[in-house]
């Protein structure tokens, strides 16, 4: 190790303040991607008392399954309000901020080099803990607080641009699902004269399948018939850190791979997860997938897929109710075939996918920019091994 490094140890310490007299409600939890997030986990009957509070730039990390898991689960707590987080967390701060940011410390942490140390050093069979002392026995390059005031100021202005870009994402999201809205279920796409169809008139009839009025000449399909579903062959662990092509699991996260076994437009769905709660993703590329991650696609030349999209992102609750499977949730064919979809007029689906295509484009452009973003920032996270040596406390 570099002479100019120091151990992580020697500018924190642990913190154990906990809730007493119930004074704070906000429960915070920690996730894999290194940060907190508003806690789902069941407390009734739990001694919140004995829940270890946290407060603005203190830590908090976990040093359990460190190995399974490949990262260390870790972040820095900004919010004003105090929270409470789960006695098993260890909760740090930094003795000295004059000599060490917060903010720079976080930085340190979030580099995938810091993952790998981390695994490193995990003992304790399959699921591999970090002990505590190996983790303060880690060490970073600690430059001049000015040195570390401009690193941070630079990966700020980055994060904050990849937030403006997922904001933007979102804005588009809810967009095209106001379009899906307008087309499939109230049916006011435009008539010939640009008005909405409907409120304006438009030739309705009813439907026994659907038990409501549909749009004349527009009809009803389902899944097994009009669907293609196919599934992925790789398992879980295939991903690679430096992969080339998008990888699709029953994970929220997006992996890589070197190879792609599918190069087409899909709607991507876990097929399994122990919450119940299935990933649902729309792609066009090369990509592969998992072995329980269904590839879905029309089979209908009046269905677009990111109709499919929709009316599976609608369909997401009735689907983990009727998922099968105790510890872990399954989505089964069984479960599919039958759902109804309705099918168009080439009309209304040209002009569907027209408007909706206009969206999802500027929303590849605004993920193309985050993609550029990021790796904007690893190289400033590997900037911070490259301080000058007069820059260093000493």
């Amino acid at each position: 190790m570099k002479s100019n490094y120091r151990n992580i140890g020697d500018f924190i310490k642990l913190v154990d303040e906990r809730n007493k007299g119930l004074k704070v409600t906000n429960l915070v939890g920690l996730s894999i991607s290194k940060q907190f997030i508003k806690s789902v986990a069941n407390t009734i009957g739990t001694d919140m008392e004995n829940y270890k509070i946290i407060r603005k730039n203190q830590f908090a990390c976990s040093t359990m399954q460190v190995r399974r898991d490949k990262k260390m689960p870790l972040a820095l707590y900004n919010d004003i309000e105090t929270a409470i987080i789960s006695q098993a967390y260890p909760v740090f701060e930094i003795n000295d901020t004059s000599q060490l940011l917060p903010e720079y410390l976080m930085m340190w942490f979030t580099r995938s080099e810091f993952d790998r140390e981390a695994c490193f050093h995990a003992v304790g069979g399959v699921r591999g803990s970090l002990e505590w002392e190996d983790f303060c026995g880690m060490q970073l390059p600690i430059p001049s607080i000015e040195k570390q005031q401009e690193l941070v100021r630079e990966y700020n202005t980055i994060q904050n641009r990849i937030a403006l870009n997922n904001q933007l994402i979102n804005k588009l999201e809810e967009t095209a699902q106001a379009i899906y809205k307008q087309w499939f279920v109230d049916f006011e796409f435009p008539n010939e004269n640009g008005l909405p169809y409907k409120s304006n008139g438009g030739e309705m009839e009813f439907c026994e399948e659907l038990e409501k009025e549909i749009p004349v000449g527009w009809e009803v399909g389902n899944f097994q018939k009009d669907l293609i579903f196919k599934t992925g062959k790789l398992d879980s662990n295939a991903s690679l850190e430096n992969g080339k092509y998008p990888f699709f699991t029953c994970s929220e996260e997006v992996f890589k791979v070197d190879s792609f076994s599918f190069d087409q437009e899909a709607v991507l769905l876990g097929g399994n997860n122990a919450t119940g709660k299935f990933p649902l993703k729309y792609f066009k590329g090369k990509f592969d997938a998992y072995q329980r991650t269904y590839v879905i696609s029309s089979n209908n030349d009046k269905i677009s897929n990111k109709q499919i999209y929709y009316t599976i992102k609608g369909l997401l609750d009735e689907m983990r109710e009727s998922s099968v499977g105790t510890a872990t949730k399954f989505l089964t064919m069984q479960i599919f075939n039958p759902i109804r979809i309705l099918i168009p007029d080439n009309s209304s689906y040209l002009s569907f996918e027209e408007k909706i295509q206009k969206i999802f484009n500027s929303k590849e452009v605004y993920t193309i920019q985050i993609k550029k973003l990021e790796e904007l920032k690893d190289l400033l996270l590997a900037k911070m091994t490259r301080v000058e040596s007069e820059n260093q406390i000493k």
